[in-house]
């Protein structure tokens, strides 16, 4: 896998948000961290832009996208956009701090 550098820029776009439901809210005591990413990264740039914006070291991340659900808005049948999810883990020692706000 190639390594390779990410502008602050680049990883603001890349993480988009965090995931806060009660599964990821207990993943957190083993050090995992989950959240929205932008659709088109692949795992070295999501591990490179958390890296870069919370000063952690990183061990491992999962992704996963998530298709969008069909619905039905106003008679007209359509689909919710997919999204990408990444499960973060970090080195021992190393935290995220929650109050942090992704910009």
């Amino acid at each position: 896998m190639k390594n390779k550098n990410v502008s602050l820029e680049r990883a603001y776009e890349i993480i988009k948000k965090p995931i806060t439901t009660e599964k990821s809210t207990n993943l957190q005591q083993f050090n995992q961290y989950s959240f929205v990413v932008d659709k088109d990264t692949n795992v070295s740039e999501i591990k490179n832009a958390v890296e870069k914006i919370f000063k952690v070291k990183v061990t491992k991340v999962n992704t996963s996208i998530l298709r969008g659900k069909g619905k039905t808005f106003k008679g007209q049948f359509g689909f919710r956009k997919d999204t990408k999810k990444a499960i973060v883990t970090l080195n021992e020692g190393n935290t995220i701090d929650s109050s942090l706000e992704i910009k």
